[in-house]
């Protein structure tokens, strides 16, 4: 396994882990900072537990869920050792971002509720706190609260959206390189072999 493209997977991961957990356990521990304006009528500081899933969505119990993200994030670190001799670089740094985001949360749902005293490990509540609280006619331009490990995670998906034919695995990116490459006249050939090859095998 190439060292240098673990590094950058894993380097990413446990800066994430880190501050996540560190504002985290900031903004618990201190009640000035847990509702708290910082840029009036922008962006605020609102302590929140999150039970559910992303974006305040409740669609199962806090265990199920807690195992869910539990399977899903292994099912993607072990996706991304198995691929990682065809990924460059900046794809998995994106990835080291997800990965990072995803245990920063899954840490919250393993060990709060022990700490906090109100459940068992898989009962912990997802610790939010950053707001971005501004409004048009009286509408919350975007009304979840969140926190470090979301922005990594949100950070990793646009920049693989937005610059996917740069940072994609390079296998995925010569597959997307030769069907743009088929030119129209090359599809109505390979159409007519087709339909030669269907009309042979019926007689």
């Amino acid at each position: 396994m190439n060292r240098d493209k673990l590094f950058v997977l894993i380097s990413p991961a446990l800066v994430v882990i880190i501050l996540d957990q560190l504002t985290k356990q900031l903004v618990r521990t201190t009640p000035s900072l847990q509702n708290m304006d910082l840029i009036p009528g922008w962006l605020a500081l609102h302590y929140t537990r999150n039970p559910g899933m992303a974006l305040g969505m409740d669609w199962f119990s806090t265990p199920v869920i807690s195992v869910i993200a539990i399977i899903a994030t292994i099912g993607i670190f072990t996706y991304i050792l198995k691929t990682m001799h065809r990924a460059n670089k900046p794809y998995l740094f994106c990835m080291g971002l997800v990965l990072g985001g995803a245990f920063g949360n899954i840490i919250d749902r393993l060990v709060m509720a022990k700490i906090e005293s109100y459940g068992g490990i898989l009962d912990g509540h997802v610790i939010d706190f950053i707001h971005f609280n501004l409004t048009i006619s009286g509408y919350p331009v975007f009304p979840y609260i969140f926190n470090v490990a979301d922005i990594a995670i949100s950070t990793a998906i646009i920049s693989l959206l937005v610059f996917n034919r740069r940072i994609l695995p390079e296998e995925n990116k010569e597959e997307a390189i030769e069907m743009e490459s088929v030119t129209p006249e090359q599809e109505v050939s390979n159409s007519e072999i087709d339909t030669d090859s269907a009309r042979d095998q019926n007689l």
